[in-house]
């Protein structure tokens, strides 16, 4: 049985600001950082071989943070990178206009063919994400990596693992540098293939981060 564990990267400053990232980038806050080193504690004897993640800055500093505390070495992958937003990146979401509003929650809402302009499906961004965890399966015997990613792009990854359609209504909730795992396996009481084992383990850290408090 081989050991995925997906993490979402620390916050960053346009979290705390409400921005648009996709996959544009900002830097971590002081917050996000001591988030990432919760995780690294979280993870340091679980045996973790390799941190691979997103080549996007919030990431590569989450996982160098949980890299160094493992004893790894940082491989980026770009297939990991977040849903790219198209013409809303950048933007604040209380400043949005009433079309563009709807551009965006077509990214949640269940919307089958919805995209941004100039940005990204949910389809082909499930097709990536997981074509980055099916490359997992060729590490060597014994190898537990651990995926340091983004909410949408890991929230759409294990969705669809439980069979759900890319598109489908976002209802997963992945905090900053939560933690979930994901497990290739045959079973008898399950099907074969990979099944989540958890999703959005938070029990490691302090308050939420600022972009996660409900209004």
């Amino acid at each position: 049985m081989l050991q995925v564990y997906l993490v979402r990267h620390g916050e960053t400053e346009w979290n705390a600001a409400r921005r648009i990232q996709g996959q544009s980038d900002s830097p971590l806050t002081e917050k996000g950082i001591f988030q990432a080193q919760q995780v690294a504690e979280r993870v340091r004897n679980e045996g973790i071989t390799h941190v691979i993640a997103s080549d996007l800055g919030r990431t590569k500093h989450t996982a160098e943070i949980i890299a160094d505390a493992c004893g790894c070495q940082v491989v980026t992958e770009p297939r990991l990178r977040e849903l790219h937003m198209g013409v809303l990146e950048a933007r604040n979401i209380d400043g949005l206009t009433a079309e563009e509003e709807v551009w965006r929650k077509q990214m949640v809402d269940g919307t089958p063919r919805g995209r941004i302009p100039e940005g990204e499906s949910m389809n082909e961004l499930a097709a990536r994400m997981r074509e980055a965890l099916n490359n997992c399966l060729s590490l060597p015997a014994g190898s537990k990596p651990l995926l340091v990613s983004h909410g949408i792009a890991l929230g759409c990854l294990i969705s669809t693992i439980l069979g759900l359609p890319a598109y489908a209504e976002r209802r997963l909730r992945l905090r900053n540098c939560s933690i979930s795992r994901v497990d290739y396996q045959q079973s008898d009481w399950l099907a074969s293939g990979w099944i989540v084992e958890t999703a959005g383990d938070i029990s490691h850290l302090d308050l939420p981060a600022l972009d996660e408090l409900q209004r």
